[in-house]
């Protein structure tokens, strides 16, 4: 069971943003982001988009920060990913 980010390194909205996945279950995803206060909007079929300012706070709540690679490859390996051809 680990909380996974990558660098805020994403533009949109005037900001940065970085992706905050799990390698376990999206129900332990949702659990974390909850119970951190990233709202629900956030999550986008399999991870959360989370702005650059909330990086460091994520990370000192228990997440783990991964280049954007190895997050890709530890999602795609729990088989928790969801293509780009499934998004709609």
């Amino acid at each position: 069971m680990t909380i996974l980010i990558d660098d805020p390194r994403w533009p949109a909205h005037g900001r940065l943003w970085a992706h905050l996945v799990s390698d376990e279950s999206v129900a332990e995803l949702h659990a974390f982001a909850q119970a951190n206060g990233i709202p629900r909007r956030g999550f986008d079929l399999d991870h959360y988009d989370v702005p650059e300012e909330a990086h460091a706070r994520l990370i000192a709540a228990g997440a783990v920060h991964v280049d954007g690679h190895e997050l890709v490859r530890r999602l795609i390996a729990s088989g928790l990913r969801v293509k780009a051809r499934d998004r709609h």
